[in-house]
């Protein structure tokens, strides 16, 4: 029996417009986009329709699983306490990030670490998840242990996209050692002297991996078909090696001249949405407005706080000159999706899959009403 529903005045936001009329969802599927169109069907009230977002990158779901040092939650819990936060901030697809290689502030395991890729594994097959979910690897390359973490993913088809990131002092997001002082110095405890070897271990851990790491794993995602993408680069050199490496996203460039480089080479660069939001890194590198303002950015990526993804688009299509709502959308679900090969998602479009989100703004704050992922409300 053909399941047919019908989304009547909404503002529809395609590709490159904004058209107020009906949307016809059958089977999952979108089935037809009326300009105009006054059908019978749920009154949208005027609301925008959207794609539904598409994140290639949130590290949230770990919090879930370990939400207190040495405090470990349910992981199948833990997932779907993740799915139903994404899932009520208009996101229909998500790549969970989970770390491939533990260093001295990790309070999770590799075993952890496959634990809750086994819960998202098992919830998908169980149907109890809201979101479509797929895997992102976060590989730390300098890590002792990252071959063998990655390992622990032989064969897992659920793996879209590794990253290669060195978080080491002096690398790439910390080249500036007072901003890595910052950071792990006061989230560890060190006094300076203890600081001082932990930063010499650290260094001396990436000389001695980081290379090989780099080349084994990009060499298993090209024989895997598991889209690359660099970290954190800062010069255009880092883009170059990325180049060869195979990557096809710059994630969170750190400098203007590095996304520059990318966007060149025809990379899709990928930013934090916090970031759009905050107008400034945290970590004190480039701002991703500015990056949009210039022509620069193509993807946003929640990375913390899934609501700013949706939340970071509208601000993108209402502040800042040049970019329209439609390509600020795009950011977070067309572009996202094609970066990953998932071209039956991310834009509203007859054949495509009918994941859209209701939204309403409210004080220039998006408020997300209705979520329907392959035409089945999931919020």
């Amino acid at each position: 029996m053909t399941a047919e529903t019908v989304l009547s005045n909404a503002r529809i936001v395609l590709a490159d417009e904004i058209v107020e009329g009906s949307l016809v969802l059958r089977d999952g599927f979108i089935a037809g986009i009326d300009a105009g169109s006054c059908r019978t069907g749920e009154d949208m009230g005027g609301d925008y329709v959207i794609p539904g977002l598409v994140e290639l990158h949130t590290d949230h779901l770990e919090g879930h699983y370990a939400p207190r040092p040495k405090v470990r939650w349910n992981p199948i819990a833990a997932v779907l306490a993740h799915d139903a936060q994404v899932a009520t901030a208009g996101i229909t697809t998500v790549l969970d990030a989970l770390r491939v290689g533990m260093d001295e502030d990790a309070d999770l395991t590799s075993d952890d670490i496959r634990k809750l890729a086994d819960a998202i594994e098992d919830s998908v097959q169980q149907d109890r998840l809201r979101a479509d979910h797929f895997i992102h690897l976060r590989c730390e390359v300098s890590a002792p242990d990252c071959l063998k973490a990655f390992a622990n993913f032989d064969g897992d088809e659920r793996v879209k996209l590794a990253s290669l990131m060195d978080h080491a002092p002096g690398q790439r997001q910390f080249v500036n050692l007072e901003t890595y002082a910052y950071y792990y110095q006061r989230k560890l405890k060190l006094t300076d002297r203890d600081f001082k070897l932990f930063c010499e271990k650290r260094m001396a851990e990436s000389a001695r991996n980081s290379a090989p790491n780099r080349a084994v794993i990009a060499a298993a995602c090209r024989e895997r078909g598991i889209v690359l993408a660099s970290h954190d680069d800062a010069t255009s050199g880092h883009v170059d090696e990325a180049i060869e490496q195979g990557v096809r996203v710059a994630e969170f460039p750190t400098t203007q001249e590095a996304a520059r480089a990318s966007k060149a080479a025809g990379l899709g660069v990928l930013m934090g949405a916090p970031n759009v939001m905050r107008g400034a890194s945290h970590s004190g590198n480039v701002s991703a407005r500015t990056l949009a303002s210039d022509g620069l950015l193509d993807i946003l990526s929640s990375d913390y706080i899934p609501f700013s993804l949706i939340q970071s688009a509208f601000f993108l299509g209402d502040m800042v000159e040049g970019i329209s709502l439609p390509q600020a959308v795009a950011m977070v679900s067309k572009n996202p999706a094609e970066a990953i090969g998932l071209n039956d998602r991310g834009m509203i479009e007859q054949g495509r899959r009918a994941d859209l989100v209701r939204v309403r703004v409210d004080d220039h704050v998006p408020v997300v009403r209705t979520v329907w992922r392959q035409g089945r409300r999931v919020a």
